[in-house]
This record gives C-alpha cells, sequence and structure tokens, in this order.
C-alpha cells in the first residue's frame, strides 16, 4: 500500500498548525489574493440537487432489448411508469426536468451551476454518457458544471458489474429485466434478462475520468484549484501542479471499519479503546475551485464507504467490502473522514482572510432538515418513517460550525428547507436543502453573494417543462397491459391513469405524490389505526372528530355503522370494564360535535361542508408534499386550503386523554375519539411545523447580524 495515502492525516495535520491566522495567505493561496468582485461582478450560482439523471434515449448496446423504437431512429430506455409511482424519485420526466432548469439558468444569465450529488441514477455508463453529452451542450454555450458526488453517484467506492433494474419498460407494456454482465442471471444465461455493461455501477476512477472537466479536474481557466491533499505551500499556484494533485493516485486516504487511519488512527483507537480493522485506502474527491475571481466553490465529497464484514483485503476494490453511503451522511464524516473537516477549516479561514465569496456543497445535510420536527416525527410514526436515520446528531452540526463554515447547500433528502445554527462561541451556520428536480416541488436554488456578508437565496420553480408528457404514450400501453393482464403481481402494480391527464410537470409531480402515499407512504410510514382513520376520513370528519367527546369504543362501532368510517381492525382486543354505554349513544355525541366544528368553520369564514373538499387521499398527499417541499407544498395548496389545515390545527383539544394501550396496540375498549385526537394532535402540529420552518423559498442570509430574512411577501405559512 502506498504510504502516501496512510500518511494523509498527518499532512493535513500539519498544514493545519503551518497554516496559522496570519500566514493564511501562504497556504494554497491562489494567484490574487486582492479583494473580491464587487456586487455588479459578483456572478450568481446555480445549484440543483438530486437531478437522478437517466438516459432516457440511451443506447443500452444490447441486441436483444434496445428498448421501445420511437419511430424516429431513436429508441425509449425507459422505466414503468409503476416504478416511479412507488419511488421518492421520478426516473424518466426528470430528464426534460434537467433539461428546462439547465435553460432557465441560461436564460438568466447563470454560468455558475453546481450539481449536489446524485446527478445520475446509479452511476451506470448510460447515463454518465447521457448527463455527459448534456452537460458539455451547455458547456458550449457558456456554462460552468461542478460536480459533487451523491449516494448514487457512486453507489459504491469501486465498480459494481452485477447491477442492474428489473423494470425498463417494453413495447408490449411489460417489464425487462437489465443488468451488467457479471450478475447471476446473465452467467446462468436467464432469458429474461438483456445483458449489458452499460447497467454496471462506476466506482470513483471512472466516474472522476469521465466527469473530470465538470470540476472533478482543474480546469485552465480556473483562477485557482486543490484538493484536501494539496500542499501548494507558499509557491504560486499553477495548473500543472493542479493535474498533478489532482490524479487521483494523490487524493486518497486511509478508511478503516472502525474510523479513519493514517495519522488519526492513534487517536481514534486511544478514543476507541481497539485496534482498528479492515484498513484501506479510498479515494475523496473533494476540491475547491475559484472559477472567477473572488468565488469559491468547496465541493465536499461526503459519501462515507465504510469497509463491511465481507471486506477482503486481498481484493479490497471489490464492491461488496463495503456498506453504502445513504444513511452515513456527515454522521460518519466526523469519524471516518476528519481530515475533511480539517481541510474546510483552513479553506474557511482563507476564504475569510482572502475576502472570498465561499459556497459550500456537498450531497447530505449537515442539520436538521425536517424544519425541527424530527423528534415528534419519530415519537409519532412507525420507526424508521421518513428516513429520520439521516438526520444529522447535533454534535454533528456543532462540529461543522466550529470549522467556521457559514453557508452550506445539501440535498439528497429531495427536499426543500432551510435551518440555521449557532454555537457558543458565535459560529453562525446555514444550511439550505436544495429539492430535487425528480419529486414533487421540483425546483433549484440560486446563490448570490450582495456583500461579503449577505447572500440572496431565490428557489426556481419548474412547474411548466416542455416535453414533460413525450413518454406519456408509452404508460398508456403498459397501463393497458396492467388492466388487462389477471396475473396477481400485474394486479397489484395498477396505477391511476389520470396522471396520463396532467396539464404540466408542476401538475404530474403533485399527482405522482399522491400515489406515492398511496402505494407506499401510507404503508411504510403511518401506524396502522393511523393509517385507517388517514385513509379513511376527510376533513370535514377530522373537524368534528376534533370536537367529539363521547364514551362509545372502538369496538362499539360495529354496532352502529354509517356514523363514524373506522372499525377496531387495528385495535387490540381488550376487555369491557364497567357498564359500557349504548353504541346509539354516538349518533346524538356526533351531532353535538359536528354542531361545535360548524362554529369553527364559521368562524374562519367557510362551510363545514367545504372542509370535504378536502379527501383523505388529498390530506395524506398534501402531508407528503409538506415533508418534501415545505413552504412550496403550500404555495401549492392555495389560500382557503392553508387557511382550513389552519382550523384543524387549532380545533383539538390542549390535553387530550392518554391512549390506552394493550400488547404493543391501542385497546378496541379506547373511546373513538380518544386514539384519533391524541394522535392527529400531534399529525396536525409536525405539519405546521413543517410548513412554518426557516423561510425557503426566496430569502437572505444576514452572516454579519446571523439571520434569515424572509423576502417572499407572498409566501404561505401556516403561522
Amino acid at each position: 500500500m502506498n504510504l502516501r495515502f496512510l500518511n494523509e492525516g498527518k499532512a493535513a495535520k500539519q498544514l493545519l498548525s503551518f497554516c496559522l491566522p496570519l500566514a493564511l495567505m501562504a497556504c494554497g493561496d491562489s494567484k490574487d489574493t486582492a479583494a473580491p468582485a464587487t456586487e455588479a461582478e459578483t456572478p450568481a450560482v446555480a445549484v440543483m440537487s438530486d437531478v437522478h439523471f437517466e438516459n432516457v434515449y440511451g443506447d443500452l448496446k444490447n441486441a436483444k432489448f434496445s428498448g421501445i423504437p420511437t419511430g424516429d431512429g431513436k429508441f425509449a430506455t425507459i422505466r414503468t411508469m409503476y416504478a416511479q409511482l412507488t419511488s421518492t424519485r421520478l426516473f424518466n420526466e426528470n430528464y426534460f426536468a434537467f433539461r428546462g432548469a439547465l435553460d432557465d439558468a441560461y436564460a438568466r444569465g447563470i454560468r455558475l451551476v453546481a450539481l449536489s450529488g446524485d446527478y445520475s441514477d446509479d452511476a451506470q455508463p448510460v447515463n454518465i454518457d447521457g448527463i455527459a453529452a448534456i452537460l458539455k451542450e451547455y458547456q458550449a454555450k457558456g456554462m460552468r458544471f461542478f460536480i459533487a458526488p451523491g449516494n448514487h453517484d457512486p453507489n459504491e467506492p469501486y465498480d459494481d458489474d452485477e447491477a442492474g433494474k428489473s423494470d425498463f419498460l417494453t413495447a408490449e407494456g411489460k417489464e425487462q429485466k437489465v443488468f451488467a454482465v457479471n450478475y447471476s442471471g446473465c452467467k446462468s444465461l436467464d432469458p429474461t434478462v438483456a445483458c449489458t455493461n452499460q447497467l454496471m455501477e462506476l466506482g470513483y476512477e471512472k466516474l472522476i475520468a469521465q466527469l473530470g472537466e465538470f470540476g472533478y479536474m482543474p480546469n485552465k481557466a480556473d483562477v485557482y484549484w486543490e484538493t484536501p491533499f494539496s500542499n501548494y505551500g507558499s509557491t504560486a499556484y499553477s495548473y500543472d501542479a493542479a493535474v498533478t494533485s489532482a490524479d487521483v493516485k494523490n487524493r486518497q486516504f486511509e478508511i478503516c471499519a472502525e474510523g479513519e487511519g493514517g495519522s488519526y488512527r492513534a487517536d481514534g483507537e486511544k478514543t476507541l479503546g481497539k485496534s482498528f480493522t479492515k484498513c484501506t485506502s479510498i479515494i475523496d474527491s473533494s476540491y475547491l475551485v475559484e472559477p472567477v475571481k473572488g468565488v469559491w466553490l468547496l465541493s465536499i465529497d461526503a459519501n462515507v464507504h465504510i469497509p463491511n464484514s465481507a471486506f477482503d483485503p486481498v481484493n479490497a476494490k471489490a464492491f461488496k467490502g463495503f456498506d453504502g453511503a445513504g444513511n452515513a451522511g456527515w454522521n460518519k464524516v466526523l469519524t471516518h473522514k476528519k481530515h475533511l473537516l480539517a481541510w474546510i477549516k483552513t479553506v474557511t479561514a482563507r476564504a475569510k482572510s482572502q475576502g472570498k465569496r465561499l459556497i459550500a456543497f456537498s450531497h447530505y445535510p449537515t442539520m436538521d432538515f425536517y424544519a425541527n420536527q424530527t423528534d415528534a416525527m419519530k415519537a409519532v410514526f412507525k420507526s424508521g418513517a421518513f428516513q429520520v436515520s439521516r438526520v444529522p446528531d447535533p454534535a454533528t452540526t456543532t462540529a461543522l460550525a466550529a470549522t467556521g463554515m457559514q453557508l452550506h447547500m445539501g440535498g439528497h433528502m429531495h427536499f426543500n428547507g432551510t435551518n440555521d445554527y449557532k454555537d457558543a462561541s458565535g459560529n453562525y451556520f446555514v444550511n439550505v436543502q436544495s429539492p430535487s428536480l425528480a419529486v414533487f416541488g421540483a425546483a433549484y436554488k440560486i446563490v448570490k453573494y450582495k456583500d461579503q456578508d449577505t447572500v440572496d437565496i431565490e428557489t426556481v420553480s419548474l412547474n411548466n417543462v416542455a416535453r414533460y408528457n413525450e413518454l406519456f404514450k408509452y404508460y398508456q400501453t403498459e397501463y393497458d397491459y396492467l388492466q388487462n393482464s389477471s396475473l396477481a403481481a400485474d394486479i397489484s402494480k395498477r396505477w391511476s391513469k389520470d396522471i396520463l391527464a396532467t396539464k404540466s410537470y408542476g401538475e404530474f409531480t403533485r399527482f405522482y405524490f399522491g400515489e406515492l402515499s398511496r402505494l407506499r407512504f401510507m404503508d411504510e410510514y403511518w401506524p396502522c389505526e393511523m393509517k385507517e382513520a388517514a385513509t379513511t376520513l376527510d376533513a370535514k370528519q377530522m373537524l368534528i372528530l376534533s370536537q367529539l367527546q363521547t364514551q362509545v369504543t372502538f369496538a362499539q362501532l360495529k354496532d352502529i355503522p354509517g356514523v363514524l368510517p373506522l372499525t377496531a381492525t387495528c385495535m387490540s382486543k381488550g376487555s369491557v370494564s364497567g357498564t359500557p354505554v349504548s353504541a346509539s349513544q354516538l349518533t346524538a355525541d356526533w351531532t353535538v360535535a359536528t354542531a361545535k366544528a360548524t362554529q369553527l368553520a364559521t368562524a374562519a369564514g367557510y362551510k363545514l361542508d367545504d372542509f370535504a373538499k378536502i379527501t383523505a387521499y388529498e390530506f395524506y398527499g398534501d402531508f407528503h408534499r409538506t415533508v418534501y417541499a415545505g413552504e412550496l407544498a403550500l404555495r401549492d395548496m392555495g389560500t382557503d386550503r392553508v387557511k382550513q389545515y389552519k382550523v384543524l390545527m387549532n380545533a383539538f383539544p390542549a390535553s387530550p386523554a392518554a391512549i390506552s394501550v394493550l400488547d404493543g396496540k391501542p385497546s378496541d375498549q379506547n373511546p373513538v375519539n380518544v386514539v384519533f385526537q391524541n394522535q392527529f394532535k400531534q399529525v396536525f402540529s409536525i405539519l405546521k411545523g413543517l410548513g412554518s420552518g426557516k423561510p425557503s423559498d426566496r430569502f437572505t442570509v444576514n452572516f454579519k447580524t446571523q439571520t434569515l430574512t424572509n423576502t417572499n411577501t407572498s409566501s404561505a405559512s401556516f403561522n
């Protein structure tokens, strides 16, 4: 093993000790340390995250399956609509959304674009070739692109030649398996599988080689470029030195199962009280670039691929020997990529010293991205729901703030949101989540420094996208096949044809999220009794239930059908205690609650029946759309619905009665109002929090006053 890789941590520490505050100008100094560009000269930067690019007209290079003939010599190499409607990302229409975002940014005069990870969907050659071609097309028009890797690019640090997908769409509306040649089905000559290495998943080395011109490698036009391992010292920066520094053999570090190795190993072993194991060198693709005078873009590779139980030191580049990076994020950077924190600290210090306007971006969020609702969501929903394991620990945010980093643009969660943090030392740190182009709330961010201490951030929504419905005719074939098939597997995959009647990309993604909620989220995230209520009750019934006071239990609902469309199916069967009231009492109690609900609706300027327009499907769709899009989801709801939800948020008892639990589930002896009021008071509180977070549409960050200011006077909120 190259000892240079093992000792990079030592080099990083030496760099830190060398780069004292008064000597920072001499450490990795750019060739121009004059004052930064003026406001008029400081360009805006577009940040586009989670493009999940799939080449919908790509060449699979396979005679057995080329895709769907389009009639003009091309083939549509697309995934099924069912696959899209059960995924947290689109696979096909985002191809057009990406082009639409680039066209929009170009028309606004933006020439610098940061792609904060998951720019591809699993880094297959067919998709990398496709996105490279598009980036080169816009590069020829004068745009520059700067990539940070995500957990989908790469999925693993080394090539996965067994990967593939089972749900490519055929001309007959069926599913087709397409896998890389070392997939077991390819080796066994399974006739149902099309085999091509266009579907293998590329690791770091090939990705850097193929996409090097998009930030991973220096450009002669750059004012400055470095990696965490560069050490230009006090010598003048040169392009040739940067090229040498950019070589993958010079940008590696030692990672072990327990933490970062190299010179960090001794401290780690002392802290953990055990030896480090499964150690190997691995690439870190991070870089700092100054594409124009005064602007620094810090692309941080926060992927952490940790050697696992399958790691074999004899075959250290086998992809199966590493865990994926999706759930690790910045939490694991603190233990397994310590050199990054040391480097970031030097970068932020130099930026401040030299008056550079620094924008840091990585794939992963650096602080709570659920508008500080994470703990409440953990308490209410199923274990692991909404991928809360991906929320950074508070200690992670604290450690990152201590580096001096002030502005970080993140992605990964496909979530639009903003959060900030102040530590005891006076550091102020802002994390901005750029939403995905491949989900509801599709948008990109524009970041523009007004002066050294003030940044304007604008969110550009992609409601209208040219050609977004170009593939709908192929989905119609899929729909027809599923409707006509009598196979149980096909019947289970039937979806609503109404999505093919949508009139815009915004409407399409809204419908998609409703179906994603119905087909996946409600089962995965919501406890049984909560799912039944959320998928059965409209907002009128919810408002009445919030006012209901009764002694009639869930067990008695079967005796009085037609009043409340709930059951005791999800409840544990409990023992009756005392003398129960008659089930018929529910009718009278419901009448009283209806009168109270009517008063609440009237006071807000509505009729009670107006609330019935918010169907169960609309409600749980709105909830999940708000989880992902935050402020943008409220704009989609419209003024009336926002006001109606606010009525519901304030309608519940201040202290709902506790739920009686038996064998880990609510007992069927609970009065029918108790379970709903207890649980949905919390649900609506979370909804309020998600829709009333820090400004996330158009706002200004002031690092001097440590404030976020909403600059969208028409923004909607649940406050």
